[in-house]
């Protein structure tokens, strides 16, 4: 049996800009392309398969509905609406 890599369909740039909001458009071309760009270099094109890995990541959060009125919340300091990562996963920090 071989390793094979692990690819998310959702990795592909088409469904990434598809899950994006349209605000996020620009940014995200623009790294796409600069990484794109600079992965004719075999060394690095892992770095763009972290950067659609990342944008794929970023996309799901600022889809969701509840991203800016969370996003919003911090900003204000209202941190009473959220749980620590040790409250909702206790030992998380030791599963590193």
């Amino acid at each position: 049996m071989t390793a094979e890599p692990v690819h998310h369909a959702e990795d592909d740039p088409a469904e990434i800009l598809r899950v994006l909001p349209e605000r996020w458009h620009e940014q995200f071309l623009s790294e796409y392309h600069s990484a794109l760009d600079a992965a004719h270099e075999v060394w690095r094109f892992q770095q763009l398969r972290e950067l659609l890995r990342v944008w794929r990541l970023h996309a799901a959060a600022v889809s969701n509905p509840d991203f800016a009125r969370a996003e919003q919340a911090v900003r204000e300091g209202r941190r009473d609406e959220f749980v620590s990562m040790d409250d909702a996963f206790p030992g998380w920090a030791d599963r590193r």
